[in-house]
């Protein structure tokens, strides 16, 4: 078996596991990476101040940038990283959409390395890729913990096939609070392709988001079999939302943003492009649009280098004519 290199994302939710004490076995099952994998992980970047995976994945980026050597590239070729890389596509998802794309077989160190020079040199190609070196991570979740939702049926109840993520259809939902708990945006994220449906709220009313998750998925409702919710009470309508989409809806246990990792991970990558104190109210729909399209048609390495678009309606996206 090949071994592939621990993405950022996956860090981080190593060390919100962690801070869940979830033990090594039950982070390699989440991740579906081998304990051995974690466990080398967890021993190589642990300090006094515990598991690091900000300074993990700057160490794992410098032994990338001097373990192999230089490949020229054209300055065609050049261009296209440039493109690729502006659209916030990791070396690694860049590399992988060339290679799809009949491009080159260039290695992702070579992208690395192009970074560094460019940063070098006074470039800020680099800065493309914050993402990589932040994140703004839930650990437990912020639903309202007054009060609970009537008649939640509860993630124990889901069927099995779920988990297996081999089907299109079975969702997780979640909102991103804004400056002063005053705005929000809500999240809901295709399990298996990863394609990401981003609606702007006034706030945590469960009647608005009920109204626009039935307004935002009655148009593919073919492609909705489950949603996944945490336990805030603004979900309290999922029976209303339940019947309009006619979809099967679940709520993960208290304290366990790991039962909608997918969701989480999603946030983390969203909060690249609205960070934490971000003002929602003052964020346009064409703002909302534009992330949408650029999470949509990432490459993902957890998808075979595949667009979420792509695997979610059957058409790819050429990023280099879009």
């Amino acid at each position: 078996m090949n071994y592939q290199q621990l993405t950022n994302d996956e860090r981080y939710q190593i060390k919100a596991c962690l801070q869940l004490h979830m033990n090594q076995i039950g982070i390699a099952n989440l991740l579906n990476r081998s304990p051995a994998t974690i466990s080398c992980e967890i021993k190589r970047n642990t300090g006094k101040r515990g598991y690091r995976p900000k300074q993990a994945n700057e160490l794992a980026t410098m032994r990338r940038l001097t373990a192999s050597k230089s490949i020229k590239l054209t300055p065609e070729l050049r261009q296209d990283i440039i493109e690729l890389i502006k659209q916030e596509l990791s070396p690694e998802q860049a590399c992988d959409y060339l290679i799809t794309h009949g491009k080159t077989k260039l290695h992702h160190e070579t992208i690395y390395r192009m970074l560094l020079q460019d940063k070098r040199a006074g470039g800020t190609l680099y800065k493309h890729l914050g993402h990589l070196h932040k994140s703004h991570r839930k650990l437990y979740g912020s639903y309202e913990r007054r009060g609970r939702i009537k008649n939640a049926v509860s993630i124990e109840q889901r069927p099995e096939l779920v988990n297996t993520r081999s089907r299109i259809g079975d969702w997780e939902g979640d909102t991103i609070i804004g400056k002063n708990k005053k705005s929000a945006i809500y999240t809901l994220v295709d399990r298996k392709s990863l394609y990401t449906v981003i609606v702007k709220l006034n706030g945590k009313n469960a009647t608005e988001l009920a109204d626009k998750t039935i307004k935002a998925l009655k148009p593919m409702s073919s492609k909705i079999h489950t949603i996944t919710y945490d336990n805030g009470l603004e979900f309290a309508e999922h029976e209303r939302m339940a019947k309009a989409l006619d979809v099967d809806i679940y709520f993960a246990h208290p304290y366990s943003s790991w039962e909608r990792g997918i969701n989480e991970n999603t946030n983390g990558l969203i909060r690249q492009y609205f960070p934490k104190g971000t003002d929602f109210n003052k964020v346009t729909n064409s703002q909302i649009e534009f992330v949408m399209k650029r999470l949509n048609t990432r490459p993902r390495k957890t998808r075979g280098g595949k667009q979420p678009v792509e695997l979610f309606l059957g058409k790819a996206v050429d990023l280099l004519t879009a």
